[in-house]
């Protein structure tokens, strides 16, 4: 018999009032789920909503129009946060994606309300990867990808106490190939990481943890869907080609490093997704983690999207709904969407 008042966002309007990102869509695809009618705010905040929520009846629900819309959500105006507050008595976080902002609806508002708490998608996000960070099953193995070295070397630099083995693909591994003395010719290398990537691997092999790396690549002449290509192996690569994605032989190695593990966290494609040329080591990861019987989480927007397109969602324990909160939750970071929860522990 609650009046259940929802916020959220959409895009980035950049604190202005821009229809392209209302929540409208939001609200008719809503009361198609719940089979009653979901009405959207004219406002998020001020008299007019405050009159809407003073109208609902009990078992009402009402979608307060974009938060964004205000300069004061991502700056986390105290004033914003608390005209938010006046619309409630209890306050509800569900939203994991947002949990690693401290903007006025995720941290702000729980200044206002005495009771802040975890919605059941947020408490199930905390669950596993509080579980990665303080007990995991092993042998517990990392898979990492994406273009960049630097998104995940505190990611790497958190979890080597505590992994087995870390398998490296996307991108950044050619800042780690190149770290190792290798040559990647017009692969993307982040130079300023090297150095990082090197006393990464040293760490990794004193403390035995399995840093592995592609053998094999699939090389392209340019940045496109349907450029020249071959398969190439070694890690001293023709002038003028980049490396896209990994290689069949790489693939095979890291299914059966994944078919031994107890817990596989995934985080970031093996090559240039967007391509299908090049989504073949994404892939053929997805199904190894699959096939592997393992505990599995899987975070980030690419991976999450290799999984759904390959059909293989019911056969992962746990698929993140949060990339950036997710990297930092593995980067040991406090989320502040969390911590400004009541029994935040």
């Amino acid at each position: 018999d609650a009046k259940l008042i929802l916020a959220s966002h959409l895009g980035r309007p950049k604190g202005e009032r821009n229809e392209k990102y209302s929540l409208r869509p939001v609200a008719n695809e809503l009361g198609r789920l719940l089979y009653q009618p979901v009405a959207l705010a004219s406002d998020c905040v001020g008299p007019a909503v405050q009159a809407e929520v003073e109208r609902m009846q009990a078992g009402e629900v009402l979608l307060l129009e974009n938060v964004r819309f205000y300069k004061g959500e991502t700056d986390n105006d105290p004033g914003f946060a608390k005209q938010l507050s006046e619309l409630a008595e209890i306050y509800v976080n569900d939203a994991f994606g947002t949990a690693h902002r401290a903007h006025a609806s995720t941290e702000g508002i729980t200044r206002h309300l005495e009771t802040a708490v975890a919605g059941f998608l947020l408490e199930r996000e905390i669950k596993y990867f509080d579980q990665v960070l303080s007990d995991p099953p092993h042998p517990f193995v990392v898979v990492l990808g994406g273009a960049k070295a630097s998104d995940k070397i505190p990611v790497i630099r958190n979890l080597l106490p505590k992994v087995d083995s870390i398998l490296i693909g996307g991108g950044m591994a050619y800042t780690f190939i190149q770290a190792r003395g290798g040559y990647v010719a017009s692969s993307l290398v982040e130079a300023e990481r090297i150095d990082l990537a090197r006393e990464l691997l040293t760490e990794a092999e004193k403390r035995g943890v399995k840093m592995m790396l592609p053998t094999d690549h699939i090389l392209a002449k340019e940045f496109k869907p349907d450029a020249e290509s071959q398969v190439f192996d070694g890690d001293h690569f023709p002038d003028g080609w980049m490396g896209l994605d990994i290689g069949p032989d790489t693939a095979k190695a890291y299914a059966e490093a994944l078919n031994q593990a107890a817990l596989v966290v995934w985080n970031g494609p093996m090559g240039v997704f967007e391509f299908d040329r090049f989504a073949q080591g994404t892939f053929a990861v997805a199904q190894a983690l699959a096939d592997s019987g393992a505990m599995s989480i899987v975070g980030g927007g690419d991976s999450m999207a290799a999984v759904e397109k390959s059909g293989l969602n019911d056969k992962m324990t746990h698929i993140s709904t949060g990339g950036g909160a997710s990297l930092e939750f593995l980067e040991g970071k406090t989320l502040p969407g969390v911590a400004a929860l009541n029994n935040e522990e």
